[in-house]
């Protein structure tokens, strides 16, 4: 009982702990990097389609994004896409490669972005105490019913506790990281 109620909260502090992942990877930093335009969408012949999947996404260098069409007539509608996405960027076509530069950020762009993952890190934290709590809820539903014993009861939410700790670490770290990145000129 106690390691299915350990294992479920693993589980969805994990999916907390990736999701943080992927909100950090669409901070900008200045420097290119490929997920950048994963949520960018084409008009493929009038279905709205994922940019990774007409074309192919490489770094020509630290702060320029290549995209080379998989269909040549695809051009137009990537740049145009990538264009008018809420990132800012200007793609430039070069013979049937598209170049996204990525604008340098300024000083006070990347304390504001600091902040913004900041915010994001601390939401996830909740989301772990919260899984914490609905962890220990489930402990004590299981202990008035009779089906684990109190020090069952006690010895499971100090695990939860550890298995928290460990995820709230780990978040942290992530946040280290991305700041780290954020503030390298």
């Amino acid at each position: 009982m106690i390691a299915d109620v350990k294992k479920s909260a693993e589980q969805k502090m994990q999916k907390s702990l990736e999701a943080l992942k992927v909100d950090l990877s669409k901070v900008r930093s200045g420097r290119a990097h490929t997920g950048f335009l994963d949520h960018i969408t084409v008009d493929y012949y009038g279905t709205p389609t994922l940019i990774n999947q007409v074309a192919n996404i490489n770094l020509i260098d630290a702060r320029t994004i290549g995209v080379i069409p998989w269909e040549k007539k695809m051009g137009n509608a990537i740049e145009r896409a990538i264009r008018e996405s809420d990132l800012g960027l200007n793609p430039m076509p070069v013979g049937e490669t598209i170049r996204v530069p990525m604008p340098a950020l300024t000083e006070e762009r990347r304390r504001d972005l600091i902040k913004v993952v900041k915010q994001e890190a601390e939401n996830v934290r909740v989301a772990m105490r919260n899984i914490r709590r609905d962890a220990n809820a489930h402990l004590k539903d299981l202990l008035k019913s009779k089906e684990i014993s109190e020090d069952d009861e006690r010895r499971g939410q100090d695990e939860i506790q550890k298995l928290t700790d460990r995820y709230i670490t780990e978040i942290d770290k992530v946040l280290q990281v991305k700041e780290t990145e954020l503030m390298a000129v």
